[in-house]
């Protein structure tokens, strides 16, 4: 599982908190309405907003309004986005919670466990614009309310999102073949299968991680802090059994996770920043950097060095 590459699950996900938990019915939007004049937004563009709620206030339906135009591309429904946002209680008009205070955060739209709000209010909008969303409570935390965020269940939700980015998802590695150094571990690729992995015989195993690309992409490059999607085989060095590989769930064949947060084994934080998207990265790391002395599980000893291949698949 690609939990296996963690080694310290984030303690506060803001996307968690604040998105997956909603499976309401899905909604267009409609002209501004009363419930939207309700809910006032001021402050700078590129700034955390301030927003008023008449509370408490009644939401019918799900709807959205663009309060101020971006000028990138439109929205798809099934794009990763990056957005800036605000949450409020419609019910006492309370702000519970913004990610302005850690950051921009990364959702797929086309996660089945997102908001219906989200995923029928933000495709169609542009990249750049500032939307006021008020969301019934189906459509945001749904039956359960969210306890954390003092949010019951039927309390309506009001957002206000700022769309940083928006990208599409590559089905598998994209760009030049690299010819890896002397040595390495070679690799043969098959969509949808695990990678095949050959680790040459008669070669000890590095000392330092070793970063190989084997195909240069030619998409945006990594930065830390951003949410990863790869898809990628996980081998041991000293008989090249692969323990591990996101081919090996149809239902979800990709990993997404935050670079450069711990979320992540250390060859994998320092090793994938810098590299492009669309890039395959053969990634070779020592226990020091990979799971240490106490290894992982049945297969993973503490005195394992690790090879992986990885195609990134987007960035956002």
């Amino acid at each position: 599982m690609p939990r296996r590459l963690t080694t310290t699950l984030s303690a506060a996900v803001l996307a968690g908190t604040l998105v997956l938990a909603g499976c309401g019915e899905e909604e267009a939007s409609t002209p501004s309405s009363s419930t939207l004049s309700a809910v006032t937004v001021s402050g700078a563009e590129a700034k955390e907003p301030t927003v008023k709620v008449e509370a408490p206030l009644t939401v019918a339906r799900t709807e959205s309004k663009v309060l101020s135009e971006g000028d990138g591309a439109a929205v798809a429904k099934d794009d990763l986005v990056t957005l800036q946002a605000v949450l409020v209680n419609g019910k006492d008009g309370k702000t519970v919670t913004s990610t302005w205070k850690q950051g921009t955060v990364g959702l797929d739209l086309g996660a089945q466990d997102l908001f219906a709000s989200f995923k029928s209010q933000i495709p169609g909008k542009k990249v750049g614009s500032r939307i006021l969303i008020a969301s019934t409570s189906a459509d945001a935390y749904g039956e359960t309310g969210n306890q954390q965020l003092g949010i019951a269940k039927d309390d309506p939700v009001v957002f206000v999102v700022d769309i940083v980015g928006a990208t599409q998802v590559l089905d598998q590695a994209e760009g030049a073949a690299v010819a890896p150094k002397k040595d390495l571990p070679t690799v043969k690729v098959e969509q949808g299968k695990p990678a095949t992995i050959t680790v040459p015989k008669g070669v000890k195993a590095p000392t330092k991680t070793v970063v190989q690309p084997l195909v240069a992409g030619t998409g945006a490059e990594v930065k830390k802090g951003q949410t990863v999607r790869v898809a990628y085989t996980g081998a041991l060095y000293r008989n090249g059994e692969v323990f591990d590989s996101s081919a090996s769930r149809p239902d979800q064949p990709y990993f997404d996770f935050a670079i450069g947060q711990g979320q992540v084994i250390k060859g994998w934080d320092n090793g994938l920043v810098g590299q492009k998207v669309g890039s395959r990265v053969l990634l070779v790391i020592p226990p020091a950097d990979g799971y240490g002395d106490q290894g992982s599980g049945d297969k993973i000893k503490g005195t394992d060095t690790l090879v992986f291949s990885v195609d990134i698949l987007a960035a956002y």
